[in-house]
């Protein structure tokens, strides 16, 4: 790989001339392969992460597109340094709820690894501020299939009327990508010293938006994927500054084989991930906490649950029908009362949830969260939140993709079938399948391996295949070897 003249100075002068040649040299290797386990799904054995619980290493890259488990949610692909978020989450997560901000979250990796570590009853704010980039953050949140998410797409300045908002606030800013050089050619190429400036800067900006957000003695996490003391500790040192933020120690195992602090003169712990000493990419950490005491109450909006009226719609596309003078006017279909207790019936724990109706839309949201749900709908453009269950249409409710991915359905509440991997790649590609000839007519929710893949509608001749059009498949062909993930599913 050849690196570019200013970054080899740069960082030599950093780590010191042996440091850097076991850092270059490692970048001509193979970089690891990490995916992270979904426990609410599945299991599976395999070389731990040592700083993740579910976190395994694989013995060689899998054909990700091609196993269907991986588009059910049973696994995330994820690089091996940034499940160290997690050491951050375990150490000062306290156990009551929380609601959690992941600022810059796309594609998903930390928001999926986050809600998986959160406490019963938080609320995590996953937020992209590149719309279609939000649509891929909302389908993979979808896939780990917890209801317990909000989907955003906004720009940092747009979070400020949510002052002491946030008890946790996780920032994997955008930065100059030096940790992902032997993954990413595309970034070796677009480094550059300027880049560096523009990225810091940019990262002081972010933090200087969001950190009103943050309640009193909240948590900030800091990450980057880069090398650079410039995005890294000078930025701490920083917020430090300016703030009054104190940096918090975690801790770990020497065998981890993590570097501290590189920015001479400065002392606070950081956590440098260098892929010759750790078995990932590179990556930093660390850990802010806001002065002053945090409330003792819930905020502004915990508590204040209201439930939505059967008859109210917002959004969704209400139908046109004709009045007395001949104009066209809009009208909102009407759910009945039958049509929510059917809904309701395939959850588990119904109780805990707020049936929320958006055009002809059944969304479950967690009741104790719909407060805070309100708060965030007068500031914030909302791309999903909870778990959409069913589209009404007339007296016909289909149920959703986002149920058949979520842990809150109830066993039981459809009938299902196995089907093979042929047919399961049929079905990602929404092609049509036949079910057995035993199959009940209606909607029907298949399972590969056992793990819920999607719906569809047996109509006797044939299935109507309702997979999200725009998740399926698009290659046509299929690889002459196929390598997909061995698991044990726990649903």
């Amino acid at each position: 790989m050849k690196l570019p003249a200013s970054f080899i100075a740069y960082t030599r002068a950093l780590l010191g001339d042996d440091e850097f040649a076991e850092l270059s040299a490692s970048m001509s290797e193979n970089a690891p392969v990490s995916i992270r386990m979904n426990a609410a799904k599945a299991a599976v054995p395999g070389h731990s992460v040592p700083w993740c619980r579910t976190g395994r290493y694989l013995d060689q890259r899998l054909t990700f597109t091609f196993d269907p488990l991986f588009h059910a949610g049973c696994y995330y692909v994820q690089e091996a340094s940034s499940m160290f978020v997690e050491q951050a989450l375990k150490q000062y997560l306290p156990e009551e709820p929380v609601v959690m901000l992941d600022l810059c979250a796309a594609p998903g990796g930390k928001s999926t690894h986050a809600r998986s570590l959160l406490p019963e009853g938080s609320l995590l704010v996953s937020n992209e501020v590149i719309r279609n980039r939000s649509q891929i953050l909302a389908e993979n949140l979808t896939k780990w299939g917890h209801p317990g998410v909000v989907v955003t797409n906004n720009d940092p300045t747009d979070f400020a009327p949510l002052e002491d908002f946030f008890d946790v606030i996780l920032t994997d800013v955008p930065c100059s990508g030096e940790g992902m050089f032997r993954k990413d050619p595309v970034a070796v190429g677009e480094w550059s010293p300027e880049n560096v400036e523009i990225c810091w800067q940019r990262q002081q900006r972010i933090i200087a938006d969001i950190w009103p957000c943050l309640k009193p003695g909240g948590i900030l996490i800091y990450s980057t994927c880069t090398y650079n003391t410039k995005e890294d500790e000078e930025n701490l040192q920083w917020i430090c500054n300016e703030f009054g933020a104190e940096v918090l120690p975690l801790e770990i195992s020497s065998q981890w084989g993590i570097t501290g602090n590189l920015l001479g003169g400065a002392d606070f712990p950081v956590y440098r991930f260098l892929p010759h000493k750790t078995k990932g990419e590179g990556f930093f950490l660390a850990l802010l906490r806001k002065s002053g005491e945090a409330p003792s109450s819930s905020d502004h909006y915990k508590g204040s649950s209201r439930a939505v009226p059967v008859n109210v719609s917002r959004g969704g596309k209400p139908s046109r029908k004709k009045t007395s003078a001949g104009k066209a006017q809009m009208s909102v279909p009407q759910i009945t009362k039958e049509q929510l207790a059917i809904v309701k019936s395939w959850l588990v724990s119904p109780e805990a949830y707020e049936l929320i109706i958006s055009g002809t839309t059944i969304t479950a949201f967690p009741k104790e969260q719909v407060g805070t749900l309100s708060g965030l709908q007068q500031t914030l453009r909302m791309v999903q939140s909870g778990t959409p269950l069913a589209e009404v249409k007339g007296k016909d409710l289909i149920p959703t993709h986002a149920l058949a991915m979520s842990n809150v359905l109830e066993k039981g509440s459809f009938p299902t079938e196995e089907i093979t991997y042929e047919q399961a790649i049929a079905y990602l590609r929404k092609e049509a399948i036949s079910l057995s000839e035993t199959t009940p007519r209606g909607y029907v929710l298949i399972t590969y391996k056992f793990v819920p893949l999607g719906f569809v509608k047996n109509i006797g001749n044939r299935a109507n295949n309702l997979y999200p059009q725009e998740w399926r498949i698009r290659s046509g062909y299929l690889p002459e070897e196929v390598k997909v993930l061995e698991v044990s599913s726990v649903r």
